[in-house]
């Protein structure tokens, strides 16, 4: 037997009535438990509510594919509370010492939220603060999902351009060495000014030219043109001076000519310069490209995250989806088409700018991941009233009648276990509540539609909404 001031010894009881504690007390069954001892598993029913009166003890189990572990300990209160929605344990309860513990049966709420006001209030107010824990600790998951799956996606984009930046240089190296070599044997060897012209005229139409470099079947049938037009005219062992005539768009009949006009003993290294100058020149542009990508990429992710930026400001959703869809480029299959309908004035939104990117991240995943194979991913801006609206709409499989009005619930998700926190279009909801907006959503096979309305912010030099729209 529990003696009273054993369960005033619980801040949550220690207030009561004698007539309100015997009557909890005559109702509770008292368990002892051993260390490492299970008093509740996963997946049991929510048929409980514990009072822990000695001994140290943990919650633990699985969320969105991680092991969570909660410290409980004497004086708590834990399990099932009166008004909670929960079914099932989604924890094991287990003592991490010796202890006892008190079990009050849930089919008695509706007579305990009777008899006991104060105690079901106090009640209520620590599954409030669960619940808010609960979601803060998935919340911070999710963002740390978010981030990882960020970083990884920023990681692949920056890898190829930097990777080609770093072959670029490898090769230039080798070109410049060719290029040194043969400015050297023409210094050792005097030859006409007309020579000299000649060269540097092919040189500069090679560089001048804008036209695509060949790839493949085009490039190798090229360079066996050119190794055959080398070999005629007396040139051996021409196999990687034809495949660098080949890579610079040399054409044929150009050398040929150069062949012809030049002196034998000259036109080798003349060949081998003009070669190694515009391949130098093709690398060198290679190199810029790819540390313009990096750069372009850098600067993306700086908008994303509003970097040095005030915390909250009047943001441009256009821009904002624009720099959203970049991020999220290398998860654009390739046969997923992007169709964009922006309207053309601004349309503003007084917000936190990371806040609204997250907002069209989710949505923008959700629609990839409806779309494994193909499809069309549809974005659109428009002007409703005193509402910026952006629709974001796929033509995926669509959202089932069965699960839709539960698409915004915490810890909903239809995805497998490690792959949704079901945390996304609750935080969705919740951003743009929070903004004193709504979402409205609209499925059908083949056809499913997000619409975001936000309160348009007049830009400070339009004064209001009418001078905007003249």
């Amino acid at each position: 037997m529990v003696a009273p001031w054993e369960l005033r010894r619980i801040a949550a009881f220690s207030n009561l009535p004698d007539d309100q504690i015997s009557w909890f007390l005559s109702h509770v069954q008292k368990v002892p438990v051993r260390a490492g001892e299970a008093f509740v598993r996963q997946g049991d029913p929510a048929d409980w509510m514990f009072i822990f009166l000695e001994g140290i003890f943990q919650w633990r189990g699985e969320f969105g594919g991680d092991t969570v572990s909660l410290p409980a300990q004497a004086g708590d209160v834990s399990g099932v509370f009166p008004f909670s929605r929960m079914k099932r344990f989604t924890v094991t309860g287990r003592a991490l010492t010796d202890g006892r513990l008190l079990k009050f049966p849930a089919a008695l709420f509706p007579e305990l939220i009777q008899k006991m006001p104060e105690l079901t209030e106090t009640l209520v107010a620590m599954m409030s603060d669960r619940i808010r824990e609960g979601t803060r600790i998935e919340q911070q998951r999710d963002r740390l999902v978010s981030l990882g799956k960020l970083s990884a996606g920023l990681a692949h984009e920056l890898n190829n351009p930097a990777s080609a930046a770093k072959r670029a240089t490898g090769q230039m190296r080798d070109a410049l060495t060719r290029l040194r070599n043969a400015n050297a044997a023409l210094w050792r060897q005097s030859f006409e000014d007309s020579e000299r012209s000649r060269i540097e005229e092919v040189e500069a139409t090679l560089l001048r030219s804008d036209a695509a470099r060949l790839e493949g079947l085009a490039l190798s049938d090229l360079e066996e043109r050119l190794d055959s037009i080398l070999r005629s005219h007396g040139q051996d062992d021409s196999g990687n001076l034809s495949a660098a005539l080949a890579r610079c768009n040399m054409p044929p009949d150009a050398l040929v000519s150069l062949l012809i006009e030049l002196d034998s003993a000259t036109v080798r290294d003349a060949i081998v310069r003009i070669a190694a100058t515009v391949e130098v020149a093709n690398l060198l542009n290679a190199i810029e490209s790819g540390t313009t990508r990096i750069s372009n990429l850098v600067q993306t992710v700086k908008e994303y995250t509003y970097m040095d930026q005030a915390p909250v400001q009047n943001v441009d959703v256009v821009r904002s989806l624009k720099t959203t869809l970049d991020i999220l480029s290398h998860k654009l299959n390739p046969k997923i088409n992007v169709k964009r309908d922006y309207q053309s004035v601004p349309l503003l939104v007084n917000t936190v700018g990371t806040e609204l990117n997250q907002v069209w991240t989710n949505i923008i995943e959700n629609a990839i991941d409806a779309m494994p194979d193909q499809g069309e991913l549809r974005v659109r801006t428009f002007r409703e009233d005193n509402f910026v609206v952006v629709e974001i709409g796929d033509n995926g499989s669509g959202i089932s009648p069965e699960i839709r009005s539960h698409i915004f619930d915490p810890f909903f998700t239809t995805k497998g276990v490690g792959e949704g926190t079901g945390l996304g279009l609750n935080t969705v909801q919740t951003i743009v509540r929070k903004h004193g907006g709504n979402v409205q959503v609209d499925s059908k096979p083949g056809d499913t539609r997000f619409q975001v309305w936000l309160p348009f912010a007049a830009p400070p030099e339009a004064g209001n909404s009418d001078q905007l729209d003249s």
